[in-house]
Parts: structure tokens; C-alpha cells; sequence
């Protein structure tokens, strides 16, 4: 079965930098589609960056130049390099993925388009 595992995750002052991994094993498609959402306390899970088929990639306007995501194909893994971070981007952050093609730009930001979903890593940025 496809397991996604999240890590990276701890505590930084504002404006420092911090990168979450997502591996991802019990590989059943030869790509995927995949994406970073966040959730904080009382407030809805939000998406953050994707990157879907062809390496198409989308930012939400909230993280756009201060965020990059990237992947690394031969090691299965996910990244989300987060610079100049603020308290607002505290929030547990998951990784998630479905079955994708070069053909086919992916669910992007869009929730309920990804069937694969990790535990999540908890990101805390104190002032």
C-alpha cells in the first residue's frame, strides 16, 4: 500500500528557514501527483504548493517567494523549503499524492483530488 511519511518539522524563530521531506514508498504508479497542505488550530487545511505532471508547479498566494517545492524522483521524496518564515505559518503540514501522468497537471491545490495522504509534521514559527 502507498505510505506517505512527513519529516522536518520543529520550532524556529520568525524568519528562519526550515525544510519538511515526504517520502513516499509502496510505489504503485511509476509518477505521482503531489502537494503540501497545512492546518492550523480552528482554522480549515489549506493547500501550499504543488507539483503535478510535467513538474507543473503551484504556489498559494499566502507562500509565493518564500516557499519552493521540490522533488527528487530517484529518492521517492517530496520537499517544501520554507525561507522567511512567519508565525502565520504555523500549522501541522501534510503531504499528499495520487496516481499522475505527464498528461494530466494534477488536482494542484485542490483537496479532494489527491487520494494518498501522510501523518502529518508539525512546523511551529515563534516571534
Amino acid at each position: 500500500q502507498v505510505q506517505l511519511v512527513e519529516s522536518g518539522g520543529g520550532s524556529v524563530q520568525a524568519g528562519g528557514s526550515l525544510r519538511v521531506s515526504c517520502v513516499v514508498s509502496g510505489y504503485t504508479y511509476s509518477q505521482y501527483c503531489m502537494g503540501w497542505f497545512r492546518q492550523a488550530p480552528g482554522k480549515e487545511r489549506e493547500g501550499v504548493a504543488a507539483i503535478g505532471g510535467a513538474s507543473t508547479i503551484t504556489y498559494a498566494d499566502s507562500v509565493k517567494g518564500r516557499f519552493t517545492i521540490s522533488k527528487d524522483n530517484a529518492k521517492n521524496t517530496l520537499y517544501l523549503q520554507m525561507n522567511s518564515l512567519k508565525p502565520e505559518d504555523s500549522a501541522m503540514y501534510y503531504c499528499a499524492a495520487v496516481g499522475c501522468s505527464p498528461y494530466w497537471l494534477g488536482p494542484k491545490l485542490r483537496q479532494a483530488g489527491y487520494n494518498y495522504w501522510g501523518q502529518g509534521t508539525q512546523v511551529t514559527v515563534s516571534s
